[in-house]
């Protein structure tokens, strides 16, 4: 049976995936730690959407970011062994995200106002998911200007996805009246 714990990360550092030991602070780990809590968020999104398709398309994102993490966990020498035994993000994944903002966009109308998350437990999860996405956008920019990031198609996907679940929690509301979502005054 495998344990759960090794004790090598007792002294705060971590491996890589395909070796190298890096802090637990490296701008890296902190990246695909907060691809790791949306991931977490939008499971919990998933379980609360009564919405089959809000559901579906959450699955394939979590799914998705699976291999963004394995990416960013990948020291830039070790990228082609990575290539070799798992799948990369591609301009194939970014489009499938922007054709299905493009479909849920004809479905739905958003007021001129800022939308207030809270409308439902499963939209607000989806916000949740979809403000951490955004902090790991931010931090996968800072790897880029660190020279740490080789294939730059992972920011089109977390910048596509982010607005991807910002249009997924407004659809598992669809039934809310638009004036009960925005920050106009009742």
């Amino acid at each position: 049976m495998v344990k759960i714990y090794t004790k090598r990360g007792d002294d705060g550092e971590t491996g890589l995936l395909y070796g190298g030991r890096v802090s637990k602070s490296d701008p890296r780990c902190e990246a695909y730690g907060t691809v790791d809590e949306a991931v977490s968020s939008l499971g919990m999104a998933r379980s609360l959407s009564k919405n089959h398709r809000v559901q579906k398309a959450i699955m394939q994102i979590q799914r998705e970011l699976f291999t963004v993490g394995a990416e960013l966990a990948t020291d830039i020498d070790q990228y082609d062994t990575l290539k070799k035994h798992f799948a990369i993000v591609t301009p194939k994944m970014v489009k499938w995200l922007e054709d299905l903002l493009d479909n849920m966009e004809k479905e739905v109308h958003l007021p001129p106002s800022f939308i207030i998350p809270g409308s439902s437990p499963a939209s607000s999860a989806i916000d949740i998911a979809r403000s951490t996405l955004r902090r790991a956008e931010r931090q996968v920019v800072t790897l880029k200007e660190l020279g740490l990031l080789i294939n730059n198609d992972i920011l089109k996907y977390l910048n596509r996805t982010s607005d991807l679940l910002f249009m997924l929690a407004r659809y598992e509301d669809l039934d809310i009246p638009l004036e009960k979502l925005t920050n106009n005054k009742d």
